[in-house]
């Protein structure tokens, strides 16, 4: 069957080069003026390579930065394009079409896979054809793309969760000499704890306005029109109760009477805040001492801008009485552009005695715990640090704070005074 005009259309205006323009200036095209290189490189082999993440964290940037690298052609397929989700409802007719419109053509970029109807058993299908072909896909996120591709595509693709800037990234970019860089590097800390990490705020002259923009295009499109959510109000309200108690413990009795929806309701708005890398739901470690509490897990936010749109303002870090909670919860942040949330774990420790640490990483049954405070620790450990120490010897403690001191050591643990952009290496080391 002839491959229909329309579509034949949508392939040549999303895929210049078809009709002979320099792939390299196609790949220009799609790629910032201004390049913040990301620590992840996501490279195809057999499988697919799947990038998955909140919206305009950068992930087709990432891919485009892939392909550019190769500079060799790649067919981009919108899938959002109603004609290009009709052509790929069979595999086996799409990879036979393709040596048709582009003979040879060793790479395919399927953007915003999830709106496929069935977009694990087609790239399962893909896959399973053995066409030699480099494949990338990305997902705006990964709750209706994993609940389709999670059994189809065991085996059969390469997840990368790709979220906002870390400020390791953001310090890579940083060209001065190291006093001078210690000091710009002191400002980006203060304002990514206002602002967030995402790339297109973070290059914004007004990034309140691009937070704004996120934050009504999560809740008015994704919520209401792609999960279906009927009560968009409520789920706005659990949205901003959640950003209200950042690095607290989440009360969701206390969250379903202010939003007037069941606590059944909270938690399943909860789950979906945790699918599309909104909020994460930190529970605690329990390593099994009699002293040790169960309890409800503390509520953080993926990215602090995202955070401070819904609840508390852009006003300056410094001198605010959220200060502390913004801090911990850009610690947290940075933590989890460190770990993966399918191989590691990050709890929170408390006792019965009252004795807290904000975050415990576990990893193949080691930890590595960590504390964040805002201020300068001037070195000092806390009683809640040699409580868990004493409980626990983790070979590595991390107090995240505004400056450095010389490492400290008690029995066999090594304590660790960092700043937050000095995070990243020492928890890499540790997870191997």
């Amino acid at each position: 069957m002839p491959i229909p005009d329309r579509l034949l259309r949508v392939l040549k205006a999303d895929n210049p080069w078809l009709g002979g323009e320099p792939v390299g200036d196609w790949f220009a095209q799609h790629l910032p003026a201004r390049l913040i290189p990301r620590r992840l490189a996501p490279a195809a082999d057999t499988r697919v390579c799947l990038v998955v993440g909140p919206r305009q964290a950068g992930k087709s940037t990432l891919i485009w930065m892939a392909l550019a690298r190769t500079g060799d052609p790649a067919l981009l397929l919108n899938c959002e394009e109603p004609s290009i989700r009709e052509w790929l409802a069979s595999p086996a007719t799409f990879l036979a079409d393709c040596e048709d419109v582009a003979p040879g053509v060793p790479t395919l970029f399927f953007e915003e896979v999830q709106r496929l109807p069935e977009a694990g058993l087609f790239l399962k299908g893909v896959v399973d054809r053995r066409s030699g072909k480099r494949l990338f896909a990305t997902g705006s996120s990964s709750f209706d793309l994993e609940a389709r591709t999670r059994e189809s595509l065991a085996g059969r693709a390469v997840r990368h969760l790709l979220l906002p800037l870390s400020l390791e990234e953001i310090a890579a970019t940083v060209t001065t000499p190291p006093r001078l860089a210690e000091e710009i590097m002191e400002g980006q800390t203060m304002e990514r704890a206002v602002f967030g990490g995402y790339p297109s705020v973070f290059l914004a002259e007004q990034p309140s306005r691009g937070l704004a923009e996120l934050v009504e295009a999560f809740v008015v499109r994704d919520v209401s029109d792609r999960f279906r959510i009927r009560n968009v109000a409520a789920f706005r309200k659990v949205l901003e109760l959640a950003a209200s108690q950042i690095g607290n413990l989440a009360n969701f009795s206390e969250w379903s009477a202010l939003a007037g929806v069941s606590n059944d309701t909270v938690a399943e708005h909860c789950r979906l805040l945790e699918e599309t890398h909104v909020v994460r739901l930190v529970r605690p470690f329990v390593g099994g001492k009699r002293a040790e509490i169960t309890s409800a897990p503390k509520v953080y936010f993926l990215d602090n801008g995202i955070r401070n749109q819904l609840f508390g303002g852009f006003g300056a870090a410094e001198g605010r009485s959220d200060q502390g909670a913004l801090f911990e919860n850009l610690v947290f942040s940075e933590l989890a552009k460190l770990t993966n949330p399918l191989l590691h774990t990050v709890r929170y420790w408390r006792s019965k005695a009252g004795a807290e640490v904000d975050f415990v990483v576990e990893h193949q049954g080691r930890i590595l715990a960590s504390e964040a405070k805002a201020g300068d620790t001037r070195g000092r450990i806390s009683r809640s640090m040699r409580s868990f120490i004493d409980a626990y010897a983790p070979k590595c403690f991390l107090v995240v704070n505004r400056a450095s001191h010389p490492d400290q050591h008690i029995g066999t643990t090594r304590i660790q005074f960092l700043r937050p952009w000095e995070l990243h290496p020492v928890v890499r080391e540790f997870l191997g």
